[in-house]
């Protein structure tokens, strides 16, 4: 994660700091005895890091929200069980992968394809010019930009969920092998077999079809754009991925590859070129929850 995600997230989801560890554990403290203001700000500082791993492995918004809110749900209620055996945010991830690992199929998933499956449909996907600036109602880099990173997002959706969460927890976030596989309670020789693995897979089809990897492949995020716009993948009206971005994108497609360090270099570059996306409030909503007398019945904080 670049340095301007991890500031506006307001805390850096893998590193071993202990002056933010002692601020979480005195969040839990206050909130467990009943201090809600304690409980809201602990629950901001999270839901944004949240909320992107949840994007990542799910693909659409409205799900990972959902989703966001329902791992914050389950930390909520079980936080006076927290002993402080480990560091908060590696007990708060393995509540949330838990949960992502174990979480009914989305309607992104139900439809996964595998990578053949997905190459085929890339092939038969036709060429076009990009629209008219004049004919669509928002910048046409924008609608390149959409269809970049939702074609990149769905391609991971090729990866079975547990290679899908070891690959963003290690590439795209940052995680070490012994916090990543802490997390995910696996053996660190485990955890970067299923590391590699994941690699293989995602990176030989990058670079056997995306060209933002190898520049000897036909196919090009702007020469699709119209396609998926067509197919109703890109919406002009009603961007999903490109929508309210503050943060400068790299261009990934004019990157050289002697710019690049490793083929497996300029793979990763291109997951963690996707924007870093503001969470819709979900602190605001739980602290209604939790003041709620039906909540406050069946538990206490």
């Amino acid at each position: 994660m670049d340095q301007a995600a991890q500031t506006a997230l307001g805390v850096s989801p893998f590193r071993d700091d202990d002056e933010e560890d002692r601020r979480d554990r005195d969040l839990v403290t206050r909130a467990v005895a009943g201090d809600h203001d304690a409980l809201e700000t602990l629950v901001r500082r999270h839901q944004r890091f949240l909320y992107n791993l949840c994007l990542r492995m799910l693909h659409h918004p409205a799900e990972a929200e959902d989703a966001t809110q329902e791992i914050l749900i389950r930390v909520v209620t079980k936080l006076s069980t927290f002993e402080g055996r480990s560091r908060f945010r590696s007990w708060l991830y393995r509540i949330a992968t838990n949960h992502l690992l174990n979480m009914k199929r989305g309607r992104k998933e139900s439809t996964a394809l595998s990578f053949d499956e997905y190459g085929r449909a890339l092939d038969s996907c036709p060429d076009a010019d990009l629209p008219d600036p004049r004919e669509v109602p928002v910048d046409v880099r924008l609608l390149v930009d959409e269809a970049r990173i939702g074609c990149t997002l769905a391609i991971l959706l090729c990866l079975d969920r547990e290679q899908r969460l070891v690959y963003l927890l290690a590439d795209i976030l940052g995680a070490t092998d012994r916090v990543a596989a802490e997390v995910l309670d696996v053996s660190r020789a485990a955890f970067r077999q299923k590391l590699a693995r994941a690699r293989r897979d995602l990176h030989t089809f990058m670079n056997e079809k995306c060209g933002l990897v190898n520049r000897a492949n036909p196919c090009r995020c702007e020469r699709k754009t119209r396609a998926y716009m067509r197919a109703g993948y890109v919406d002009p009206e009603r961007l999903l991925f490109a929508r309210d971005r503050v943060q400068r994108i790299r261009e990934v497609a004019d990157a050289t590859l002697d710019q690049i360090a490793a083929h497996e270099g300029l793979c990763i570059d291109v997951y963690r070129d996707h924007p870093y996306y503001d969470v819709p409030d979900v602190a605001a909503r739980l602290r209604g929850l939790v003041e709620s007398p039906d909540f406050r019945g069946t538990f206490s904080v």
